[in-house]
C-alpha cells in the first residue's frame, strides 16, 4: 500500500511517499481503509523530533484520520467491517490503510463527511477537554483564546460560542480576524501589533479573563498570567512559539487563580471510556451542525510535507486535510 514515511527526525522535507506492507490489527485494534487524514502542528513536531515522544523510525505520520473499517481484532466488540469511523493515533494516518485502537475510534453518524470527521477528534477533543473537563467553564465567563485561527484555537472558539462563553480571540495577523469573528468571537486582539494588556483590560472593563486558553506559549502566556481574573483558570495547551514560558508563582497566588495543564492524549490513554464518550458527543455535535470544522484546503497524500510546512509557518486557517480515497 502507499504511505508517507518518516525515516529520520529531520522535518517535513525528508518525508517520502513509499510502498509498504499493510498493517495487521492487534486484538484491540481495527484496520481502517483511510479516506481522509488531517495535518496538525503535532504531526509536524513528530517528524521533526520535537514532540514529547519519538516513535521508532521509519514510521508513518498522521495522528487523525477517517475511513471504513475493513477488519477487526479478536477482542473488538464496538466495530465491524463496513463501519464508517474516525480515529486518533500517535502514528499511521498518512497511508491507504492504518490500524487504530478500538478505544480511540468513533463511529460516524449518517451524513458526516470523511473530510470533516478527520478534523474533529484532535482539534475539538483538545478544546472540549480543556474547556469542559479542565477549566469547568461556565456560560457567561470570558475566555481568551490564542492561536484562534489555527486548528485547536478555532475549535475552542467554536465550542466556546456553543457553550455560551464570551469569546475573545487572539490572532497573530489581521487577515485571520474575519474567520474567528464568523465563528463567534465577540472581540479580537492581534497580539503582535496591539498591546495585549491594554486590550484585555479594555475588553473586560479591567476585570481580566476567567479562562485563558493558550497554545502559543512564550511571552504571550507570560502576559496572560498577569491578566487573569480572581479565581480564573489559565490553560497551557502547547507552545507553537517554540518558547516554554516562565511564570512568577506570586501571580496565581495573589489572584487565587489556577494554572491547569491540558494533555488530552495522555488523559485519553488513562481514561479511555471517558474519552470515547467525549468523542461520541463531538461527532453528534458535528452531525447536528452545532460545530463547524473549518478546512483550509484538501490536498493529495503526496503533498503531506507541503501541508506540514504550511502548518509550521502558521499560514493555515483551521485544518489541512489529505484526501487519500
Amino acid at each position: 500500500m502507499k504511505a508517507v514515511l518518516c525515516s529520520s527526525f529531520t522535518g517535513p522535507a525528508d518525508l517520502r511517499l513509499s510502498e509498504i506492507d499493510e498493517p495487521r490489527p492487534a486484538g484491540d485494534e481495527i484496520l481502517i481503509d483511510v479516506h481522509a487524514a488531517s495535518v496538525s502542528f503535532m504531526d509536524q513536531l513528530m517528524v521533526s523530533g520535537l514532540y514529547q515522544m519519538r516513535p521508532p523510525t521509519p514510521f508513518v505520520p498522521g495522528t487523525e484520520a477517517s475511513g471504513i473499517v475493513v477488519a477487526v481484532g479478536d477482542k473488538v466488540t464496538a466495530f465491524a467491517p463496513g463501519d464508517r469511523v474516525a480515529c486518533s493515533s500517535w502514528t499511521g494516518g498518512y497511508a491507504e490503510r492504518m490500524t487504530a485502537k478500538e478505544s480511540k475510534s468513533v463511529r460516524l453518524p449518517d451524513g458526516v463527511a470523511f473530510e470533516a470527521a478527520a478534523t474533529v477528534l484532535h482539534n475539538y477533543g483538545t478544546a472540549y477537554y480543556a474547556l469542559v473537563e479542565r477549566a469547568r467553564a461556565q456560560a457567561g465567563e470570558t475566555v481568551f483564546i490564542t492561536g484562534a485561527a489555527g486548528g485547536v484555537g478555532l475549535a475552542a472558539v467554536d465550542l466556546g460560542r456553543h457553550f455560551g462563553l464570551r469569546v475573545v480571540a487572539g490572532v497573530g495577523s489581521d487577515d485571520k480576524a474575519a474567520l474567528v469573528r464568523g465563528y463567534g468571537a465577540c472581540a479580537i486582539v492581534n497580539y503582535r501589533s496591539e498591546d495585549l494588556r491594554d486590550r484585555i483590560k479594555s475588553i473586560t472593563s479591567g476585570q481580566g479573563i476567567d479562562v485563558g486558553f493558550d497554545s502559543v506559549g512564550g511571552a504571550v502566556f507570560e502576559q496572560m498570567a498577569r491578566l487573569m481574573k480572581w479565581g480564573g483558570r489559565l490553560l497551557p495547551i502547547g507552545f507553537t512559539s517554540g518558547e516554554i514560558p516562565q511564570v512568577p508563582m506570586n501571580l496565581p497566588l495573589l489572584k487565587n487563580y489556577s494554572i491547569i495543564g491540558v494533555f488530552v492524549g495522555a488523559w485519553a490513554e488513562r481514561f479511555s471510556a471517558e474519552a470515547a464518550q467525549m468523542n461520541d458527543t463531538l461527532m453528534q455535535l458535528l452531525a447536528d451542525g452545532q460545530i463547524r470544522p473549518h478546512i483550509d484546503c484538501v490536498l493529495p497524500l503526496e503533498e503531506a510535507g507541503d501541508a506540514m510546512r504550511a502548518v509550521a509557518n502558521r499560514t493555515v486557517q483551521g485544518r489541512i486535510v489529505l484526501k487519500i480515497r
